[in-house]
């Protein structure tokens, strides 16, 4: 068999499995946002007709999944297996929101590096010769977030500088072993590690996440050999502006002058028209852009090459009352056209 490991955590795609699907979905503050155009499913009722938070977000990976599978013109029965997570506890979100999808699933958590996670596994299931067709969804929602991990919306808390918002959305990509060849694909997948700094502000999370990206990232370059320069878009999330600026500031240090880089916690609102503080976050919020607003410019040919790399802050209500500090992870997945 054909090594595919590039270096150490880099992995190369020899069959660079293709996103021949996609579909965004958000509630109203993604719809009120800069990005609003490229949602598939935008819902002005946070609760998505359901009766719970948590139900409206099993609702909207339903959406996304849905919607995905359609726009890949694909049947249901033709996806062999769907990699889903979320940020509640048992991955809720994701469980009940497939259980009546009759597909094989895999629940995976990385917080909000779970995009580019099950992207990875997807990718990996297809590439080793067990799927033709694979979904990776993640999702999460702006008041559930709220309540599980920070303070019930009823208590009325303050929110500091550098606290980000929680995504009210879901994105789905479905991944194939072939199909058109003006298609983006996932050539290669460089893997994270815990990275602790230790930030212990569950209200900071882009100083908490920004040196896994910086670990991540600088693998993939050594790994591949390529410079930042090489793609058009080094796409984080969601580190946010604090995060961002952190991450910047480690690779000046190196030396290396990144350039082409973007959040996606920077772009999914209007930081100062929509009052979202350091930027937005969530699974929700690398997956609604990169599904949406990035996938559509990759298909519209303005965008070849993305280095995508989300960021994940795996820390719990228990762990921050302990007293613990906030271990993070990112993975990347290089995207492009014309390979």
């Amino acid at each position: 068999m054909q090594n595919k490991k590039i270096g150490w955590r880099t992995s190369r795609f020899l069959g660079a499995p293709v996103i021949i699907g996609s579909a965004a979905v958000g509630g109203k503050k993604e719809g009120d946002g800069p990005l609003r155009d490229d949602f598939d499913i935008l819902n002005e009722d946070s609760f998505f007709g359901e009766q719970t938070w948590e139900k409206a977000e099993s609702a909207m990976q339903k959406l996304a999944l849905d919607a995905a599978i359609k726009n890949a013109a694909l049947a249901p029965s033709g996806v062999e297996y769907v990699f889903a997570g979320d940020l509640l506890n048992q991955c809720i979100g994701s469980t009940f929101g497939l259980r009546d999808a009759e597909i094989p699933f895999f629940g995976v958590y990385g917080a909000c590096s779970t995009m580019a996670e099950t992207i990875a596994l997807a990718c990996v299931s297809i590439d080793g010769g067990f799927a033709k067709n694979a979904v990776a969804l993640t999702s999460s929602h702006y008041c559930s977030a709220e309540r599980q991990f920070r303070f019930p919306l009823e208590y009325g808390g303050q929110r500091t500088p550098t606290s980000q918002w929680t995504a009210t959305g879901a994105g789905a990509v479905v991944l194939s072993e072939s199909g058109d060849a003006s298609l983006p694909r996932v050539t290669h997948f460089t893997s994270g590690k815990i990275v602790d700094a230790g930030v212990k502000d569950a209200n900071n999370m882009g100083a908490a996440m920004a040196p896994a990206a910086y670990d991540t990232l600088k693998a993939h370059f050594d790994d591949t050999g390529r410079a930042p320069s090489y793609y058009d878009l080094i796409l984080t999330g969601d580190l946010g502006s604090l995060g961002s600026e952190i991450l910047l500031d480690f690779f000046a240090r190196d030396g290396v002058a990144i350039e082409n880089h973007n959040d996606c916690g920077l772009m999914l609102y209007d930081r100062e028209g929509q009052d979202v503080h350091a930027g937005g976050s969530g699974c929700g919020c690398s997956a609604g852009v990169l599904c949406g607003h990035i996938l559509n410019a990759m298909r519209a040919g303005t965008l070849r090459r993305v280095l995508f790399a989300a960021t994940g802050a795996m820390l719990s209500t228990t762990s921050s009352q302990q007293g613990e500090s906030i271990p993070s992870i990112s993975y990347a997945v290089a995207i492009e056209t014309g390979v």
